[in-house]
């Protein structure tokens, strides 16, 4: 039940940049500053990159990868801007490279009226000229919760587990929904959590192939998920195999907190992966920090 593939990135964050252009265009001086921090932020994503690009390392899920990149970009904005880093480098060497800017000019609130144009002729519409930017893992995985948040509150009362644990499995099994279930047509299955087409499953099922362990080991497998006709669905059906599966009683009864629910299903056999337990406590602590961030 783990997820496929997912690529780590450095891009920053849009909303970041939009802001610092704007502040430097107003005033250049006083983005100096904010400019050293995020050059320095991303400096420090690309070097934990190139730290574990270097490091041997065992299979990784899709949703593993997407984690770990959103754990070095938290990482990086943290580190980035303290007294004696290279931020403070960077903010000197701006400044004196502006000490002979002109200062900016106000602006002109009445600017005059053109002579081949008139007060009421209306202004020609801008045309967009920035390039479309994909999007950071961080906005992938805000993006997912917000869509996915109405399921998981259902389950929640279905079976008592908390939504934001709910949405912390689906997103490490799915990569937050990069990482899909896709039928041979290319149609989406809607499967989420992994869920394979066991003896007794009556509806459509998919076959792919993804990673099982065995002796601590990984290897490629094909085998039969459950495909359904919408989310909806999928989660209805995630949340009447915890609260029907005698191997999920216990499970349920004991989810007071991320930990507890996550060593409870690997314990349970939800997944092969050795190190499933932790991998899904770190994932639904990043679901709750997102969904506090993200304004409702």
């Amino acid at each position: 039940m783990d997820a496929v593939g997912s690529n780590n990135s450095t891009s920053p964050d849009q909303r970041a940049l939009d802001s610092l252009r704007s502040q430097a265009a107003r005033d250049p001086r006083g983005a100096a500053r904010q400019t050293a921090v995020q050059f320095e932020s991303l400096f420090n994503q690309m070097v934990l990159k190139s730290m574990r690009d270097a490091t041997p390392q065992t299979e990784t899920s899709q949703g593993q990868e997407t984690f770990t990149a959103m754990l070095d970009q938290q990482f990086s904005r943290q580190l980035a801007g303290r007294p004696g880093g290279l931020a403070d480098m960077l903010e000197k060497q701006l400044t004196q490279h502006m000490q002979k800017l002109p200062e900016a000019a106000p602006a002109n609130l009445n600017p005059p009226v053109p002579d081949n144009l008139t007060a009421t002729t209306p202004a020609a519409p801008a045309q967009a000229t920035a390039p479309a930017t994909a999007p950071t893992p961080r906005n992938r995985a805000e993006a997912f919760l917000q869509q996915m948040l109405p399921y998981a509150q259902e389950a929640e009362r279905q079976t008592g587990v908390p939504a934001s644990f709910i949405l912390g499995q689906a997103g490490l099994e799915s990569g937050w929904g990069k990482g899909e279930i896709r039928n041979p047509d290319g149609s989406n299955s809607y499967n989420l959590f992994g869920i394979k087409a066991t003896r007794g499953w009556e509806g459509a099922s998919t076959s792919v192939t993804t990673t099982e362990y065995a002796g601590g080991n990984a290897y490629k497998h094909k085998a039969a998920f459950r495909s359904y006709g919408s989310y909806s669905e999928a989660f209805a059906d995630y949340a009447r195999l915890l609260a029907s599966h005698p191997r999920y009683g216990n499970v349920v009864r004991q989810a007071g907190t991320a930990e507890a629910f996550a060593g409870g299903m690997q314990r349970a056999g939800y997944a092969t992966d050795p190190h499933y337990a932790s991998k899904l406590a770190r994932t639904i602590h990043m679901a709750q920090s997102l969904q506090r961030a993200t304004p409702t």
